[in-house]
């Protein structure tokens, strides 16, 4: 029998600052039997992140041509391709192609460095248009250790520093820019 994925409820009030978003946001998240709780997390991070009109999940883990996240207009048209980990350069190139801006949201302990080498001797299509960003283990483990179905987080971002309160604890860390 198949493993089916498990959804988790996130209610955040957003609050960035930075960007001038504030939204009150109530998304239902599948996760993946292969995908890992951080990988999950990195996904609800970068939706409010890049919060934006027009936002949604891609259709998950499984389907290759589509991103974990992404903006479409009206028409239908992908103006935002957002992913989240460690794509290969392959799916980097035929994301920018597309003509979408393109941003990617890295989650690992122990860095980013060996994708970053990696993506520095690829031929990418405008790499230089590309915004990488590392999210923090500081921030991600121990929202992570409280993990539940049902979450409800406070999200502000302000002067670039992230902040996540749960409950009565609050966690913050600075995610990074990464240069391709």
């Amino acid at each position: 029998m198949a493993l089916t994925s498990t959804i988790h409820r996130f209610q955040i009030q957003l609050s960035d600052v930075d960007r001038g978003v504030y939204e009150s946001l109530d998304l239902r998240v599948a996760q993946h039997p292969s995908e890992s709780a951080q990988r999950m997390l990195a996904r609800v991070l970068a939706y409010a992140l890049r919060h934006e009109e027009g936002i949604d999940f891609g259709r998950g883990l499984s389907t290759v041509e589509e991103p974990a996240l992404w903006v479409k207009d009206l028409r239908g048209e992908v103006t935002a391709w957002i992913d989240v980990g460690f794509p290969a350069a392959t799916r980097l190139h035929r994301a920018s192609k597309t003509g979408a801006r393109v941003f990617v949201y890295v989650y690992a302990p122990k860095g980013a460095a060996p994708w970053i080498a990696e993506m520095a001797k690829a031929t990418i299509h405008r790499k230089d248009e590309i915004e990488a960003w590392s999210l923090p283990a500081e921030l991600l483990e121990p929202l992570e250790a409280r993990l539940d179905r049902n979450v409800s987080w406070s999200v502000t971002v302000s002067d670039g520093r992230l902040y996540v309160q749960h409950g009565d604890e609050t966690f913050e860390g600075t995610p990074e820019r990464l240069a391709l």
